[in-house]
């Protein structure tokens, strides 16, 4: 069940299933609200947004609150997560996933926001959006690729081919928005040749992992899997995770895998992520593809959880494309 794509005056709703709309600077929250009013958008916030506890979040209570709202909202065709988090899987028991079904709308975001897309796609069938989230659209510089990606999935229906951005940046924009470090981007690396074509899952790994074993988790049969995760995954956390994964009775379904870059602190190179890969041989015959621009890093793209994407690697000559979203 794919959502209507984003046109011109359609509203988009802010609201904070991890952490507060209150951790956002008010600088950043000026910037992001004034472009996407110039991309054509109108914008609202959930009346608890900005709720705030000690966890910088707010009650469970408020977060469901917000969400039924939005999707139960006629005028709001866009959900979009303020920022990420860590705890956003509480909220799964108490959603109206009958609402949601019945209200089917874009819910986009990123990282802690993995469980929430994940659970909706397997509840309902909706097809959900990893890709940015409100604050990263308070970024003065940099964006661009991220903004190109945003409007490729929700606001084109044409299938899209995704290429390695030019520059990208792993520094604290939101603390100094004039002085930026921006990278070269060396590209998509390929690990394992192959070509797969399936059903996109996953994201934030770590956030995914939380759904085994639960109604939650959605089926990996046909799968391509997308998974990324954040600069305190260091390579052992990272290896584990993936093993986690790979034990999971459905892991056989998976066609292929593609990696978003990681951040410098998780100090997780080429080399080392190929020997994790390599030391797991159910592995060894399925497509698998790394240094791609979605995660923690800066820009990403936009891609559907339950929508279909093909990929192709051949001695360095990689190709993605996102067939429905």
């Amino acid at each position: 069940m794919i959502p209507s794509k984003l046109k011109n005056g359609d509203e988009i709703r802010i609201v904070s299933p991890s952490m507060s709309l209150s951790v956002i600077t008010k600088d950043s929250i000026e910037i992001a609200t004034e472009r996407l009013k110039k991309m054509g958008f109108k914008i609202t916030y959930g009346k608890n947004a900005e709720e705030t506890d000690e966890s910088l979040s707010s009650s469970i209570k408020s977060r469901v609150q917000d969400i039924n709202d939005a999707f139960k909202d006629k005028n709001v065709k866009c959900v979009m997560a303020t920022i990420g988090g860590f705890n956003s899987n509480q909220l799964l028991k108490y959603l109206d996933y009958d609402l949601i079904k019945s209200n089917p709308k874009i819910f986009c975001g990123y990282s802690d926001i993995t469980a929430l897309q994940n659970a909706i796609y397997k509840k309902t069938g909706l097809v959900t959006y990893s890709g940015p989230c409100f604050s990263n659209f308070g970024m003065l510089n940099g964006i661009d690729y991220t903004i190109e990606y945003f409007k490729k999935c929700l606001i084109d229906t044409s299938p899209f081919k995704i290429n390695p951005s030019e520059k990208w940046s792993n520094d604290k924009w939101w603390e100094n928005q004039q002085e930026r470090n921006f990278v070269d981007n060396k590209g998509f690396k390929g690990i394992n040749d192959g070509k797969a074509e399936g059903t996109i899952v996953g994201a934030n790994l770590c956030t995914f992992n939380l759904l085994q074993g639960t109604e939650f988790m959605p089926s990996l049969k046909d799968s391509i899997l997308f998974i990324e995760d954040d600069g305190e995954s260091k390579a052992h956390h990272f290896d584990r995770d993936l093993q986690s994964l790979i034990h999971l009775p459905e892991f056989n379904g998976v066609k292929g895998i593609v990696i978003g870059r990681f951040q410098n602190t998780s100090e997780i190179t080429d080399e080392k992520l190929i020997k994790i890969i390599k030391t797991k041989k159910e592995l060894d015959n399925i497509p698998i593809i790394s240094n791609v621009d979605f995660g923690h890093t800066t820009p990403h793209i936009t891609f559907p959880i339950g929508g279909k994407a093909k990929i192709s690697v051949k001695t360095g000559n990689i190709k993605m494309e996102v067939l429905e979203h």
